[in-house]
């Protein structure tokens, strides 16, 4: 068996992984990342690409707060990618739009929108309302629905490419010395008497062995088998998302919005379901239908786009949906790092986090992300 060693194991060569390995990087890390199979239950491969703060939270002001920190960070990070591997992962920040279609769903989204700028009262409010004058301005060119009477907007939220966005971190790893191994199942973590880390691949030209003094799990819904040999028990579910494309079109929307987006390429995004059905990655025509039906409420001149392709993927859910930092207590030196917004904390992945799990701790105030929350004989 080949044996390798490794300042850190990433396990999980994911968005989160990959931006995590990235920032060790650059922060003298050897880092190594062991992905799985092509035919893994990704969620990036049906990631809508917003970049945003809007609702994230609610109830949660310390994830609010992350995912607000992200943002802020994004246009630095974006930018950065660029220069290094020459990468435009097509990032835009001119805001992001939360559609209503009726005097009720406007005033529902206001009290929302409202509440959750409450949480954080000492930082100005991101997020408001407008009508649909305001959204006319905001969006000319563009021919709304009759129904349409306004939107919720997230002033400083965008969206990229997140396909761009993971091949640039992949890219900017091997540039920056890290490997990066596809393909490289991990069968079992070993913890080691002297606090160290093997970790058993197999591939497709056998097993194989690496050891670490540190290890971070992020392997979406394969973390919670993966976490449970280092006495990381995080509870997790899938949640199944179906996504539909058009054919590249004209501009007709100029900002991305919650369930619609048009793409810097033409095509539109259409989605994402929210769907509770286990492992099952099928697509649905009632699925289809009801989210194309909105999306033609809101833009009516899609009736004449063709659609191209509709596909599924399984999102990564804690039970309060909230992300989860952690470190073993068994077993220091091994990490837990999951959360369902990948694309959004990217930024705060790769910097911040990535700069204290560089140091084996993870940034202040960040008790909140403990899986201890779950524990429900701690909560009693």
């Amino acid at each position: 068996m080949i044996r390798e060693n490794h300042d850190v194991v990433i396990v999980g060569g994911g968005v989160v992984g990959c931006a995590l390995a990235h920032g060790m990087l650059g922060r003298g890390k050897r880092a190594l990342v062991l992905d799985g199979g092509d035919c893994d239950p990704r969620a990036s491969k049906a990631n809508f690409g917003l970049v945003g703060a809007y609702g994230k939270g609610y109830g949660a002001p310390r994830y609010q707060q992350l995912s607000r920190e992200s943002v802020a960070l994004w246009s630095a990070f974006a930018a950065a990618l660029h220069d290094e591997t020459g990468i435009d992962v097509e990032y835009e920040n001119d805001g992001c739009l939360r559609f209503c279609l009726s005097g009720a769903d406007f005033e529902e989204e206001a009290e929302f929108l409202a509440s959750w700028n409450a949480q954080s009262p000492k930082i100005d409010p991101c997020s408001r309302m407008i009508d649909r004058s305001a959204l006319e301005r905001l969006l000319p060119g563009t021919r709304l629905g009759r129904e349409v009477v306004g939107a919720g907007i997230g002033v400083a939220d965008g969206h990229c490419n997140p396909l761009k966005l993971l091949r640039a971190l992949q890219q900017a790893i091997e540039l920056r010395g890290g490997t990066l191994a596809g393909n490289h199942t991990v069968s079992k973590i070993e913890p080691c008497p002297d606090g160290s880390f093997r970790v058993h691949v197999q591939t497709s030209t056998g097993p194989r062995c690496f050891e670490t003094g540190q290890l971070i799990i992020a392997a979406g819904l394969g973390s919670t088998a993966l976490g449970a040999m280092v006495a990381l028990d995080v509870p997790l579910r899938p949640l199944r998302g179906q996504l539909l494309v058009t054919e590249r079109l004209e501009p007709i929307l100029r900002l991305p919005a919650s369930g619609i987006r048009q793409t810097r390429d033409g095509t539109v995004m259409i989605g994402v379901s929210h769907e509770e059905v286990g492992m099952d990655l099928g697509t649905t025509t009632f699925t289809a239908a009801r989210m194309t039906k909105r999306a033609l409420r809101i833009l009516p001149d899609l009736a004449m786009a063709r659609l191209v392709r509709h596909w599924a993927c399984l999102r990564i859910i804690t039970p309060d949906e909230h992300p989860v930092y952690a470190q073993s207590s068994t077993y220091p030196g091994a990490w837990i790092a999951l959360c369902h917004s990948g694309i959004t904390l990217a930024a705060v992945h790769a910097g911040p986090v990535a700069d204290a799990l560089a140091r084996n701790v993870l940034p202040e105030n960040f008790e909140f992300f403990h899986h201890r929350r779950f524990d429900v004989s701690q909560v009693i």
